[in-house]
């Protein structure tokens, strides 16, 4: 079963039938229950009218049992005899004895002889404790029926132990029990039916936005085509932020696609230059060998070698390739970075106060360090400044220099990839534009930041904050 409308209302079915089945045994057993007590106390009373008559010393020929067919009676000696019954009672069970005859010559005639001998011969006593009850059957004048029996004992005036076991009539409740229960299987399908379709039509309508969104992204998988969106259900429900997630996923997507054909666009703008002047150099040189400039072809071939090295930094970190975990002091690979820069036009000073741990890659942050190195150098006009030291936030590398400085409404787009604000800078002078966006990329992956002021001297602050090592 692949629809979840049908799951939904098989599901929403079964746990109704079941509550319902629960539901309704347990009306029955309380029905059943309570029309069983109303019989008892019906079968107690005719049994007491009856035990009253015996404590008064009325001979058992003479008892008044009533309607003989509502309450069928026997009435016992202690020795199980039979001593009296009701008028036309034929059979009986569930008393203790299945005899509806009184014994010959028992305690029937011994309660009269008493009565004769005697005007006033007392007054026995009825048993006041809660009776015995039972269940069985009764044929009364060739009729045959289920009845609850009260058993009542009584004392007469002899001072006999009897006895009195009177029936009440279960048929009202059977029937009762039976005409619910009909009324309840009956019911039941009805029901069950109404439960089915409702919540096939509720699922169905609450799924509708859903098939739109699923027939959408159809659309957009085969057409290829990430600038189409989702319809959004005007509803708050979990639907509608499905539909705002998707519409979110799909635009990060689109905006990622895009950058990376940028990326790729731009990389191959970049690599064309040095390739196309090596090649040139190369084919004049074969042709010419008195004209072969072989260093531009090595600073072409080294340029060709940093920007292959930058484009394959930039493709790990695209991956997520996740730094190491190495503790390293960045002063000291500050210091170790600037002690190798020999050829730098500018002089650079370092202050670094106390040591500073951090956590990470050293090749990477080494790289960071360069970059923002190589950028100072490239725009500063007398002087180089990095500072290293702690704040509130952990470690923080600032490095300054005294150039024209970045206007403020570039300072966030100097991080893009590609991205020269000289536009009319020469390219191997101004470089391929990707020193500063994996400068970011790397400081942001070591749980950190990069970011550029202009300080109150003038030039350009390039601030690195990266957490302590704990």
């Amino acid at each position: 079963m692949r629809s979840v409308r049908a799951r939904a209302a098989l599901g929403a079915t079964v746990v109704v039938a079941l509550a319902l089945g629960a539901a309704g045994l347990a009306v029955l057993l309380v029905l059943r229950a309570n029309l069983t007590d109303q019989a008892g106390l019906q079968a107690e009373v005719a049994a007491r009218e009856v035990a009253g008559q015996l404590a008064l010393g009325v001979p058992y020929g003479e008892l008044d049992m009533g309607d003989e067919e509502e309450h069928p009676v026997q009435v016992t000696a202690e020795e199980g005899r039979v001593v009296a019954v009701s008028k036309d009672l034929d059979a009986i069970s569930g008393t203790g004895t299945d005899r509806v005859a009184p014994s010959a010559g028992g305690a029937g005639d011994d309660h009269d002889d008493d009565r004769d001998g005697d005007d006033d011969p007392g007054r026995g006593e009825v048993d006041t404790d809660e009776p015995d009850f039972t269940n069985g059957t009764a044929t009364v004048d060739g009729d045959r029926a289920d009845y609850r029996f009260a058993a009542v004992e009584v004392t007469d005036p002899a001072g006999r132990t009897l006895t009195v076991h009177a029936g009440a009539p279960l048929a009202a409740e059977q029937r009762a029990v039976d005409s619910v229960r009909s009324a309840m299987l009956a019911g039941l399908p009805v029901v069950l039916l109404v439960v089915a379709g409702t919540t096939w039509l509720v699922t169905r309508r609450a799924l509708r936005p859903v098939e739109g969104i699923r027939r959408e992204m159809a659309a957009i998988t085969a057409s290829e085509d990430l600038g189409r969106r989702v319809p959004e259900p005007g509803s708050r429900d979990e639907v509608a932020r499905l539909a705002r997630t998707t519409n979110e996923t799909l635009a990060a997507l689109e905006e990622s696609v895009g950058r990376q054909r940028r990326f790729v666009a731009d990389a191959s703008h970049e690599l064309r230059s040095p390739i196309a002047s090596l090649r040139t150099q190369l084919e004049v040189a074969a042709a010419h060998p008195e004209l072969l400039d072989l260093p531009g072809a090595v600073a072409d071939t080294v340029r060709l070698q940093t920007l292959a090295a930058d484009l394959l930094l930039l493709a790990r970190l695209d991956a997520g390739e996740r730094p190491g975990a190495a503790r390293l002091d960045l002063g000291a690979l500050v210091r170790e970075e600037v002690s190798q820069r020999v050829g730098d036009r500018v002089p650079v000073t370092v202050s670094v106060r106390g040591g500073h741990e951090v956590a990470g890659s050293r090749g990477q942050l080494a790289r960071v360090l360069g970059n923002l190195l190589d950028n100072a150098q490239r725009h500063a006009v007398r002087s180089v400044s990095v500072t290293v030291d702690r704040d509130a936030g952990g470690v923080r590398v600032a490095v300054t220099d005294d150039g024209a400085g970045v206007p403020e409404g570039e300072r966030e787009r100097v991080f893009e990839r590609f991205v020269r604000l000289d536009e009319a800078r020469a390219r191997d002078e101004g470089g391929a534009g990707l020193g500063l966006a994996i400068a970011r990329d790397v400081a942001v992956r070591h749980g950190g930041s990069l970011t550029v002021t202009g300080p109150p001297g003038g030039g350009a602050r390039f601030e690195l904050r990266l957490p302590a090592a704990p």
